[in-house]
């Protein structure tokens, strides 16, 4: 199951629960803010979260970690890379707003890690990496479920920026077009700033056929 949750914090951001509907166990993915709002959703749901997965280090989609690990007492996971924006408040733009945001607990996962609920190894995400929007950019893919939560890296019509520290556009189509858009047709694309899409729309869209 999928849970889409907007939470607001300087501006809108799509957080998503994956929760397995047998256990009720289940990842939650980049929870931006409104750390309350989304404890409350945990309590009345009465889910086990067992990790917190990031799809970059960008304020707004980790700007409720420290809080909400604080009371969940859950690993936090990441690309590998996620050290150049959880450590720095420049890199991860929280500064531009006057904010502090450091993230001091996390794990850093390899590319193409799977990341499975210890309640049910066979409920899992791969990590695959996707930069070009940050450094650290990820997308976690269930093939099972057809879904993959595509953090900042494309919308629904558009792709993500690349002028903010470690954007880079080149680096960013070619991991679209090689690593995103390569995925069964039918596969959901969750991002952080837009409506669900798949692949097979994306595909179709005028960015793609004119690269």
């Amino acid at each position: 199951m999928v849970l889409i949750t907007e939470v607001y914090g300087i501006f809108p951001t799509n957080s998503y629960f994956y929760i397995d509907d047998v256990t009720q166990h289940g990842f939650l993915i980049d929870p931006g803010a409104e750390a309350s709002k989304l404890l409350k959703i945990i309590d009345e749901k009465q889910f086990t979260i067992e990790k917190i997965l990031l799809t970059h280090g960008h304020f707004d989609h980790i700007g409720a970690v420290n809080e909400l690990q604080s009371k969940l007492k859950i690993p936090v996971c990441m690309q590998k890379n996620g050290r150049d924006y959880t450590q720095n408040i420049k890199w991860n733009l929280s500064d531009q707003f006057g904010l502090d945001i450091i993230l001091n607990e996390v794990d850093y996962l390899e590319d193409f890690t799977d990341i499975t609920l210890s309640s049910n190894p066979e409920f899992k995400l791969k990590l695959i990496p996707t930069a070009g929007h940050t450094t650290d950019g990820a997308i976690y893919y269930s093939a099972e479920d057809s879904v993959a939560f595509v953090g900042d890296s494309i919308f629904k019509g558009s792709i993500g920026r690349t002028d903010f520290y470690g954007g880079d556009y080149n680096t960013l189509i070619n991991n679209i077009t090689t690593k995103i858009l390569t995925l069964p047709e039918d596969t959901v694309l969750l991002s952080g700033h837009s409506d669900p899409t798949t692949v097979k729309a994306e595909k179709n869209q005028p960015w793609f056929i004119m690269r």
